[in-house]
């Protein structure tokens, strides 16, 4: 009877462990600097976290903590490096020269919207072109913001001698570089400290495209419009490689269907629309626009920008002239 017992108990105890561990999941934790309930973070990274469970099946959780609420924007990629976050978005940028062949994308005239810029990225990491730049996370997809242009709160900015003692807000240090050569103070900082920095007068104007005008509510204080494409500023989504090596096959292949030029694109797809409703914010607001039509043959801007694209080519070196060709192919082959 004693032995009978014994059996039922234990045959109970291996269906309780296995139904457990059959119900076993995994949890991922994003982090983004994008705040949270803004259409990046929903129809990016929340749709890509229900797309994740769905296809696991519950077995991957994902989290999502946005705002710099895991890790500051500056430290999201090594946030990742060191598992403290599972997956992290960011711009490349924000880790000051970790990323120099990637931030080529950068330069201006590289690409004109945000589908060709993410489709430019994607595609030089997917050819091995920047790869070696990763080696220490396992990148899920790139993308780009689109064209940042030139916001000011007092005046518009017509000509660089405009600029000149501005103290402009500058994403990286390359676009940072480039400002100062037109005669502007450049001031880094990372997009979500800039509305509170213009509001108290650190700042006078941004570089910034139309997207993070809306998403960071900066229509609100700039209301000079100079469009002018000074760059396109690269952001990463990438994982842990320790939480990746960790997950059975079936789960990699999860996160391998959920990465690359698909999501690439679809990031792109959320940038561009809200590059549209940031522009159409401001002229509803009857802010003031001039746009510059190709700035590199522009008589006054022309100079310092071609000369921005020529000094950080040779400062890379190595076959940063190589990427900067390729790159410029891929525009016309994203573009078609």
């Amino acid at each position: 009877m004693n032995l009978t017992k014994t059996a039922v108990s234990s045959a109970i105890a291996l269906t309780l462990t296995a139904t457990t561990l059959a119900e076993a999941s995994t949890t991922l934790r994003i982090a983004h600097v994008w705040p949270g309930g803004s259409l990046i973070d929903k129809e990016l990274f929340q749709a890509w976290g229900e797309s994740v469970e769905a296809a696991s099946d519950g077995q991957l959780e994902v989290e999502i903590y946005p705002s710099q609420t895991l890790a500051k924007s500056d430290q999201t990629y090594h946030s990742v490096v060191t598992g403290i976050a599972d997956v992290g978005a960011t711009a490349q940028g924000y880790t000051s020269g970790r990323f120099p062949k990637t931030q080529i994308i950068e330069l201006p005239g590289v690409s004109d919207s945000s589908r060709q810029g993410s489709c430019i990225l994607q595609s030089l990491y997917d050819e091995s072109h920047i790869g070696g730049e990763y080696d220490d996370t396992r990148p899920l997809f790139m993308f780009t913001t689109g064209p940042g242009y030139l916001h000011t709160k007092e005046k518009l900015i017509e000509s660089p001698a405009d600029l000149e003692g501005m103290r402009i807000r500058r994403p990286t240090s390359v676009v940072g570089d480039m400002l100062e050569r037109l005669g502007a103070q450049a001031v880094g900082m990372p997009a979500p400290d800039v509305f509170t920095s213009m509001q108290r007068g650190v700042v006078d104007g941004l570089s910034f495209n139309w997207e993070g005008m809306k998403t960071f509510r900066l229509n609100e204080l700039a209301e000079y419009h100079t469009e002018i494409p000074l760059y396109d500023l690269s952001l990463i989504a990438t994982m842990s490689s320790r939480t990746y090596d960790s997950l059975p096959d079936d789960l990699k292949q999860v996160i391998d269907d959920h990465s690359g030029m698909e999501w690439s694109l679809k990031a792109a797809a959320v940038y561009d629309e809200l590059i549209t409703q940031g522009r159409q914010d401001a002229k509803d607001a009857g802010h003031e626009f001039l746009v510059i039509d190709d700035p590199l043959e522009h008589d006054d801007w022309g100079p310092v920008l071609q000369e921005t694209i020529d000094r950080y080519l040779e400062e890379v070196g190595g076959d940063a002239e190589d990427v900067y060709a390729r790159a410029m192919q891929l525009k016309e082959e994203c573009e078609a």
